[in-house]
């Protein structure tokens, strides 16, 4: 019985599982805040190429 109660307590995964999504959701920001000024670079060059032109 006390192996369960132990289990029970035991916190370990939880904790693993929040840092598991904390790192996640980082990940989805960094990745659309590249895509985003990705986007705005490629606008760039692409008027600085339509005015040389």
């Amino acid at each position: 019985m006390s192996h369960v109660l132990h289990f029970l307590n035991d916190e370990g995964g939880a904790t693993a599982i929040e840092y598991a999504l904390l790192a996640t959701l980082i990940s989805i920001a960094g990745i659309a805040a590249m895509t985003s000024i990705g986007t705005n670079v490629s606008m760039k060059i692409n008027d600085a190429a339509t005015a040389l032109s």
